[in-house]
């Protein structure tokens, strides 16, 4: 088989044998060369017209990484004002608790110290006003309200120290009141005083070192201060005796008694009833003959039984 090209420029025409080998060898590879160059062109058409769908797959992955980023940085920011709350948390529970604290405090304070009933009523809030501040900003968290705690905080601490000081110095006052004789020990009137008197058997002049207190055999006899039984039992001219103790060199003594309540040994407190009146030994009648000493002294009692604890 034979190709005859004839061309107008040239005269001769040009003839192709397709059954030369080599003729056909180079139209096969024009051919191929023909075909890879149109698959070529179709992958540049292919990756100009893909190129727009991968941009955007990719910016939809770079911005899927940003939020997850982001995300995990709101996680870390929640966790941060977790903690920041749970801090404020546990201050604000210590804080309650030193309220109650002092609250505690205060109310004992206000039983020791015979405060007027309602002067300090804790179970209501503190009276307090003023005039609204219209540039009021509130407070930002947490640093303003934080530094608020701990402010109240070192109040709490400052004024719990003052009340236990005030405490210390009422319990002391209360102790060595209760250690003091004061008031009368029975109920009745004073029928003989301390010092220089006639005998009531002899008529002789005499040294009286109590006072006689009258009063119904059977009245019951109180402590008159906080102490500890030395004697209980029969003394000459005394009768049946209770002797207390007081410390801080205070002594008591009652006579004349008709029942003893207490033995020696045992702790007493003021109102502790310690015996009962009677007329035993050098008595004319039922009551209680009342004795103080101070370091060993006997004095004169008048004055601790007109005087109020």
């Amino acid at each position: 088989m034979q190709i005859i090209l004839v061309s107008r420029t040239k005269k001769v025409p040009k003839t192709w044998n397709l059954a030369d080998r080599r003729l056909r060898w180079r139209l096969m590879g024009a051919a191929a060369a023909a075909i890879l160059g149109c698959a070529g062109l179709g992958g540049a058409v292919a990756m100009v017209v893909a190129n727009p769908h991968d941009r955007a797959l990719a910016e939809i992955r770079r911005l899927r990484q940003q939020v997850q980023q982001q995300n995990e940085q709101l996680v870390g920011v929640r966790k941060d004002a977790q903690r920041d709350v749970d801090a404020l948390a546990v201050k604000l529970g210590q804080l309650q608790a030193q309220s109650t604290r002092l609250n505690a405090l205060g109310d004992r304070l206000t039983r020791v110290g015979k405060l007027d009933d309602g002067e300090f009523n804790f179970d209501e809030q503190p009276a307090v006003g003023g005039v609204e501040d219209a540039t009021d900003s509130g407070y930002s968290l947490p640093q303003n309200l934080d530094t608020s705690i701990n402010q109240l905080a070192d109040q709490f601490d400052s004024q719990q120290a003052q009340l236990q000081a005030l405490q210390s110095l009422l319990l002391d006052a209360k102790i060595e009141s209760n250690l003091k004789p004061t008031g009368m020990p029975v109920d009745g009137y004073i029928s003989s005083y301390f010092g220089g008197r006639p005998d009531p058997f002899s008529g002789h002049s005499a040294y009286h070192t109590g006072l006689d207190i009258s009063t119904p055999k059977g009245t019951p006899v109180h402590a008159v201060a906080e102490g500890m039984v030395t004697y209980a039992g029969d003394r000459t001219g005394y009768g049946e005796v209770i002797e207390i103790d007081h410390g801080n060199g205070y002594m008591t003594r009652y006579a004349h008694n008709s029942k003893l309540e207490v033995r020696p040994g045992q702790r007493v407190h003021v109102g502790d009833v310690v015996s009962e009146a009677g007329s035993t030994g050098r008595s004319t009648g039922s009551h209680v003959h009342f004795e103080v000493w101070y370091k060993g002294r006997v004095v004169n009692p008048l004055a601790f039984v007109k005087n109020h604890r």
